[in-house]
């Protein structure tokens, strides 16, 4: 046989080989059995028909045809029916729903391969679950087991309900025993209960009327808006509210479920598994039927908060929290400025000193008084010896009233003078005291706000970590089952798991302590319900330019005469100086007083209207040929010198010379400090633009070196320790990423506090002169 011959050969026998094999693969009709059909239940099927198919792969052709989808509308009439139909056309049935699986659960026999599979709760099913496998010919179940029971137990522990309104679909109440089920459940509880049947969301508003709380025993059959509208519903009630749901639902708003979302995936694969196992000739009757999930208590907090259910600390050890970070009670919610305005009107140490502006503006107002009049009345009565009254010819008679007017007048007083230019000086002087005040609440209202915002990120980030802890232990326990890893590994990340609930509640802590802090600075009640804004980080990077000041600070040609012109406009600004200045000015005019000044006279005018109301008894009469004048006046000017004061005029003198020197040596200091604060503060934000660039790019190597490292421990590759250290790095990287970002503002208020100017509270005008004036310093330096 020649070559091309041999060729031919083999080329036909690969190809019959090939249709061989083509034609023993076996062609697998698969129906499906539901409840109910929705759009949620329709994207379930999608996945699972997807998964079937990919394992399954070259094994079989698999087909779902359309026809052999049916559903019951909840009849367990129907669903016997669909069942019978489907077992004599397809070679595997599928089924799902409550209601199959009661119906199911009463076979004795199954003419046809079927699986069921779904969430069952072992209140209400009639299937044996105790047993490991069905031991039935032709039928398997794959089962998440769920309780009623074990979720109303959480839930009592929660909220220490006494009645309960337990939602479930209307067709399932009607041919399930639910009133018996949740009866002996409740009766266990020692509460009461009510069933509230629906058909969709708005049949359940007036059931609520005479419940302290709601329990989702059913809906599963609900979408998205549909639970987030039921939410809202109880909410509104103020009632809090259980769902035997996934996770999914408490995201929608529901306040919590016992219930995880780790088995769907499991239930997916599970399903498919099982479908290649058959299709390979493993009995249904040998496979496994339960599917293990951790269940574990996951709450809204933001729920919880709107109806008035305490959060214990004791919940973080076996809960995860969802909802947003925000006080759901809070009265108001503050943004940056809002805290400032605020602060500049209620603060306790700003309206104090309002007060001593105040008290010294009256200090000048006496003192501009002494060059008022003064006006006295007086009168008097009275009596003399009646002997001595005899003899004075009745100028003293023995009783006798009597009574003045005196107008006092200051005209010129080198003292008066003196005291009312200091009194004004030491009222400027404490207007910039308060200048200095008010500059120190502001960057306080920026201090706290930005603290909150600090800590509030903080807490997530832990939040996040400890979560990440938990799938972590999720992966040691997987390796200990596959016999990859040791015990110890478990215990490690038990014990890392117990340090991470500690951080969350040091964080919880510190962010209540932070809400205290903006309550004392804003002169509202300590325990006040209050949240805050999150930071539009852009916006305000633009609002300080933070572009145009990473140039200037990062080039030291720039650097020095930026700072320069800094230490300049601080010291212009300074209400500190200008507070020493004014000070200093009213000492300069109390020793002059004390000296050149107290020669100077003192000048005054003085005038007296008197007036004789009665005179009578002994010596009230006037000699003849002598008159009585009952009224008379007199007026007086008068001119004082003071040529010795005891000395106390030069020992005044002495102690304003020494109040000046130490004034000046403040003055001196103070601009020294201004000037080593702006120097210090410029460092620290350099630091923090540093900070900032470098912990995005340090997070970011974290956060990959630990989705490695991850995936390296799930293989077996690296240790525990390496995949916390990992953690751990991570964790570091994300709190020093998020706040270096504040600290950056936080450093930039306190330069902007120590320069005397805060631009966000000026317009965008005096922004603009600012700058300019920076421009002309530049250009006069050059």
């Amino acid at each position: 046989m020649n070559h091309s011959a041999k060729r031919s050969l083999a080329l036909l026998f690969i190809l019959i080989a090939t249709s061989s094999s083509f034609a023993q693969k076996k062609t697998i009709d698969i129906g499906i059995l539901l409840d109910k059909r929705t759009l949620k239940i329709d994207s379930l099927l999608h996945q699972m028909k997807w998964q079937i198919s990919a394992v399954v792969g070259e094994d079989a052709v698999i087909r779902f045809p359309n026809e052999y989808l049916l559903t019951n509308e909840f009849s367990s009439e129907k669903a016997l029916i669909n069942y019978r139909d489907l077992t004599a056309k397809t070679d595997l049935i599928l089924a799902f729903g409550l209601v199959n699986a009661n119906v199911l659960g009463d076979l004795d026999t199954f003419d046809n391969p079927t699986i069921l599979f779904g969430a069952l709760n072992k209140d209400l099913s009639n299937l044996e679950l105790s047993q490991q496998t069905s031991g039935t010919e032709n039928f398997t179940y794959l089962i998440k087991k769920e309780s009623y029971l074990d979720d109303l137990k959480v839930f009592q522990k929660l909220t220490g309900f006494k009645k309960v309104g337990v939602l479930i679909e209307r067709p399932l109440v009607k041919r399930l025993n639910v009133d018996e089920v949740f009866s002996s459940i409740f009766q266990e509880l020692k509460a009461d209960f009510k069933i509230i049947p629906f058909d969709s969301v708005g049949d359940i508003s007036d059931g609520l009327v005479d419940v302290d709380a709601v329990y989702m025993a059913g809906g599963f059959l609900l979408n998205q808006e549909e639970v987030k509208k039921l939410a809202q519903l109880i909410i509104d009630k103020k009632l809090p509210s259980f769902t035997s749901l996934g996770t999914e639902a408490v995201h929608q708003g529901i306040m919590a479920t016992n219930q995880s979302d780790d088995s769907f995936d499991q239930f997916i694969r599970r399903i498919a598994l099982s479908v290649e196992g058959f299709i390979n000739g493993e009995s249904l009757a040998e496979m496994p039927v339960f599917i293990e999930s951790n269940n574990h208590l996951t709450l809204n907090y933001n729920t919880a908060q709107k109806v008035g259910v305490p959060i214990k600390y004791s919940l973080i050890n076996s809960t995860t929290f969802v909802g947003e970070m925000k006080n759901s009670l809070s009265r108001k919610t503050f943004n940056a400025l809002e805290i400032i305005d605020l602060a500049l009107a209620r603060n306790l140490t700003l309206l104090s000193g309002e007060k001593e502006v105040a008290l010294t503006g009256q200090d000048v107002r006496i003192a501009k008084s002494s060059y008022l009049p003064s006006i006295t009345a007086s009168s008097r009565s009275v009596y003399v010896d009646p002997d001595l009254a005899a003899v004075s010819l009745g100028q003293n008679p023995e009783f006798s009233t009597t009574g003045n007017i005196t107008l006092q007048q200051v005209l010129f007083s080198e003292a008066s003078n003196a005291n009312i230019r200091i009194q004004r000086k030491l009222n400027q002087a404490q207007e910039e005291a308060y200048k200095a005040t008010a500059l120190d609440i502001v960057f306080d209202g920026f201090n706290v706000y930005f603290n909150a915002l600090i800590l509030k990120a903080n807490l997530q980030i832990q939040m996040r970590n400890l979560e990440l802890t938990r799938e972590n232990l999720k992966i040691a326990e997987q390796n200990f089952a596959a016999g990859q890893t040791g015990k110890s590994d478990q215990l490690r990340f038990q014990s890392q798991v117990a340090q991470d609930k500690q951080a969350v509640i040091e964080a919880v802590n510190q962010l209540e302590q932070g809400y205290i802090n903006i309550n004392q600075l804003l002169n509202y009640n300590l325990d006040e319900e209050i949240d805050i804004e999150d930071l539009e980080l852009d916006g305000i990077f633009k609002e300080y330019s933070y572009e145009q000041l990473v140039r200037l600070l990062d080039n030291p040609v720039s650097r020095e005469p930026f700072i320069a012109f800094l230490v300049e406009e601080a010291k212009k600004n300074a209400p500190e100086l200008k507070s020493l200045k004014y000070t200093i000015e009213a000492v300069d005019r109390s020793l002059k007083l004390n000296t050149s000044g107290r020669f100077l006279p003192t000048l005054s005018l003085q005038s007296q209207y008197n007036q004789v109301f009665n005179r009578s008894g002994a010596g009230s009469t006037s000699p003849s040929g002598f008159e009585l004048i009952n009224t008379n006046y007199n007026v007086a000017l008068n001119l004082s010198i003071p040529i010795v004061n005891q000395n106390q005029n030069n020992i005044n003198r002495q102690i304003n010379q020494i109040q000046i020197d130490q004034l000046t040596i403040n003055q001196a200091n103070t601009t020294l400090a201004i000037d080593r604060n702006i120097r210090s503060t410029v460092l620290n934000v350099i630091n923090q633009i540093s900070n900032i660039e470098l912990s995005k790019i340090s997070e970011q190597a974290a956060k990959e070196a630990l989705s490695l490292t991850q995936s390296s421990y799930s293989n077996g590759a690296v240790t525990v320790i390496q995949l916390i250290d990992a953690q751990n790095n991570y964790l570091n990287a994300q709190l020093a990423s998020t706040n270096a970002v504040y600290n950056y503002l936080i450093n930039a208020l306190q330069l902007e506090r120590f320069l005397g100017y805060y631009f966000l509270l000026n317009s965008e005008e005096d922004n603009a002169a600012f700058n300019a004036r920076f421009l002309a310093y530049l250009k006069n330096a050059n």
